[in-house]
């Protein structure tokens, strides 16, 4: 079985860690340069850094920030949010990410993942993936949208796709998207329920096992988790490569340390040597 990695996510709000409920009720969390130092001492395994509404303000990432993080952190970094070119995701990757996450820029210019995998390697390059339960009335609302046929909800759609920090539903299925971007060239996939994001209730374990069991390449679960327990479902029954979480460890409510213990505790391989 091959390690697991555990991931801190940093969203960033105007140079601001922040974290909500749902993608709303947001509330201040830390300064970034300070937690990414932080996470880096306590033995996070990667970092994932996302500018949350550089997207639907239609803004440049905060180049600057990344470099400031980037200089704090010896752990692969991820950074995502308005991410639109090629250009862009090079600008990113010189100012010391070491992956790029791509959402709203994939969905509105899907060529864009091709390209950037092409020219930089699948390594770099993740899909985000920001996904709503769909109702019967989702289905319906968007039988008319201008969608790919290949990808537009249907009867049989668990999920939708939305954009835009979660503020644009798509008329996408999430589980034909994360298959469309990993035969594109996506090296990794960030799957983010938004039902249960920020609840402290666990992941949505559905979501994910569907994902998983649907592509090659592997799935980081976003999205829920409260307790260490939930993160060894997500990556026992949501069959997850890795797990993300942000209130758990920006509140210290569970140490990496803890986590990382609780899961070899039972059966997960871990990187590094769990302590609490």
């Amino acid at each position: 079985m091959l390690t697991k990695r555990v991931i801190p996510c940093l969203d960033v709000d105007r140079g601001r860690v922040v974290k909500g409920v749902s993608f709303v009720n947001i509330r201040d969390a830390g300064d970034p340069r300070e937690l990414a130092a932080f996470y880096d001492s306590e033995g996070a395994d990667e970092l994932v850094f996302l500018d949350i509404t550089a997207s639907v303000d239609a803004r440049d990432i905060m180049i600057e920030v990344v470099k400031q993080v980037s200089e704090q952190v010896f752990i692969p970094l991820t950074v995502g949010g308005g991410l639109r070119s090629v250009a862009d995701i090079r600008r990113m990757l010189e100012a010391g990410a070491d992956k790029v996450s791509l959402n709203t820029a994939a969905i509105e210019n899907p060529q864009l993942v091709s390209e950037a995998s092409e020219f930089f390697g699948a390594q770099c390059i993740v899909v985000a993936i920001d996904a709503k339960r769909c109702s019967d009335d989702d289905r319906i609302e968007h039988l008319e949208r201008d969608v790919d046929s290949g990808l537009a909800l249907d009867e049989q759609s668990g999920w939708q796709v939305y954009t835009r920090g979660g503020r644009t539903p798509m008329g996408i299925d999430a589980v034909k998207w994360a298959k469309r971007a990993a035969d594109l060239g996506a090296g990794e996939l960030l799957v983010t329920s938004m039902d249960t994001d920020g609840q402290l209730s666990g992941y949505d374990l559905d979501l994910l096992r569907t994902i998983s069991e649907g592509v090659t390449i592997p799935v980081i679960a976003s999205g829920g988790a409260g307790t260490p327990q939930h993160l060894l479902e997500a990556l026992e029954e949501g069959k997850a490569d890795a797990v993300l979480a942000a209130s758990i460890f920006h509140y210290g409510t569970h140490p990496i340390g803890e986590v990382k213990e609780y899961l070899a505790k039972h059966g997960m391989p871990i990187r590094g040597k769990p302590t609490a």
